[in-house]
């Protein structure tokens, strides 16, 4: 996996495009889910926020259908639109995740 980074070694989230410090919390996202055949695929770094909206915005089969990539997970409108608020955010920016959660399917 090849990160980003900018002048002091902090990898950049490719999802808000700002700065991962250390002590920021981050996870990893497989952009296949690896209950829809992800696993050992490729994996992101990113802000545990970003990581935590894109669960909260689309299904696991939406992930591996429509959403497998950094694009196309950004140009999804909801996407989109928590991007453009978390950009303003300082880097190191935590919160819960809000807003109306998908739904599971029994």
């Amino acid at each position: 996996m090849e990160l980003k980074t900018n002048a002091v070694s902090d990898p950049i989230c490719p999802l808000c495009e700002r700065p991962i410090p250390q002590d920021a919390h981050q996870s990893l996202h497989h952009l296949i889910p690896k209950l829809k055949g992800g696993k050992g695929g490729p994996v992101v770094l990113l802000h545990q926020i970003c990581h935590k909206e894109i669960h909260a915005t689309l299904t696991e089969a939406e992930l591996a259908r429509d959403y497998s990539s950094v694009e196309a997970l950004r140009a999804h409108p909801r996407m989109a639109k928590f991007i453009r608020w978390v950009q303003k955010r300082p880097p190191a920016f935590h919160s819960k995740t809000t807003g109306p959660r998908r739904r599971r399917k029994p």
